[in-house]
């Protein structure tokens, strides 16, 4: 097990982290937190009278950043423009020099681009952020779905946009992998994880905040690489796949969860000494 932290900066101001096996995960079956709900009317009317606060001033300026992906908005464009040539090209420079051409700006643009392919990766990754989130604050219908079930849900709409890329994808994984590449490829894993779980209701703040992630982003990721080589109709056994790794995540904690309760039965007759021993065992 991983006795080291990897601490990493999140848009919520977060840190994700490898904890030890011995936290569980306190997953819930039966939760059904609503995701986040639209402003009022009422509300909407009052901000149009007073003006956006200094938190929403942030929070947009946050939201434009994450659109141009920190690049400057004629790069953007070329970027955005790029991705038509994937297909064709991969996520190469030559697919960026055609992209900047459709726009109407000089090839030489590309040159200005640092880590050009690794670039053209990292704006599609937060473009698709984007795309989730207006989905989830547009009134994705989540209500109705168990914990489980929403975050298949949202782990799928993640990967339905990378469906159109998928024989190129591995070209980016390999992009993503690159040592240069790694800390902002990881960055950008981290923030989608924490938006997914925060989207399915998951308000912790204790430990469990840090292993939720760890565990939902080895299902995320697991997926992914299972999606490259899935022939089947609409990558249905993909869908398959990913609703069985989150079960077994649901499972697993469920089986932690009834070893704690016997030990906590056995302890009634026994002592509190075997309740420890069997703490001990059963998480560590």
């Amino acid at each position: 097990m991983f006795r080291s932290a990897i601490r990493l900066p999140s848009k919520l101001g977060r840190r994700l982290s490898l904890l030890p096996s011995s936290s569980a995960v306190r997953f819930s079956t039966e939760a059904r937190a609503d995701p986040p709900p639209p402003p009022s009317p009422q509300h909407e009317q009052k901000q149009q009278r007073e003006g956006p606060t200094m938190a929403e001033k942030v929070k947009e300026e946050s939201r434009q950043k994450r659109r141009f992906g920190g690049f400057e908005e004629e790069q953007a464009r070329v970027l955005r423009a790029s991705l038509q040539h994937v297909g064709r090209f991969g996520w190469t420079e030559l697919a960026m020099i055609s992209g900047a051409k459709d726009v109407g700006v000089s090839p030489s643009i590309v040159g200005s681009i640092p880590r050009k392919e690794a670039a053209l990766v990292e704006f599609f990754m937060d473009d698709c952020l984007e795309r989730l989130l207006d989905r989830i604050y547009s009134g994705e219908d989540l209500k109705d779905l168990v914990l489980s079930d929403r975050l298949a849900k949202l782990i799928r709409v993640q990967l339905e946009m990378q469906a159109p890329y998928i024989s190129k994808w591995p070209q980016a994984l390999s992009i993503q992998a690159q040592p240069m590449n790694i800390p902002i490829s990881f960055k950008q894993r981290a923030m989608l994880i924490d938006e997914i779980w925060h989207a399915a209701g998951d308000q912790a703040s204790d430990l469990d905040w840090y292993v939720k992630r760890t565990v939902l982003g080895g299902i995320y990721s697991t997926t992914e690489v299972y999606m490259l080589t899935d022939h089947s109709p609409e990558f249905r056994d993909t869908w398959k796949f990913l609703g069985q790794r989150i079960k077994d995540a649901f499972d697993l904690q469920k089986t932690v969860q009834e070893a704690t309760y016997l030990a906590e039965a056995v302890s009634a007759g026994m002592g509190n000494s075997m309740q420890g021993f069997m703490k001990r065992v059963f998480q560590g």
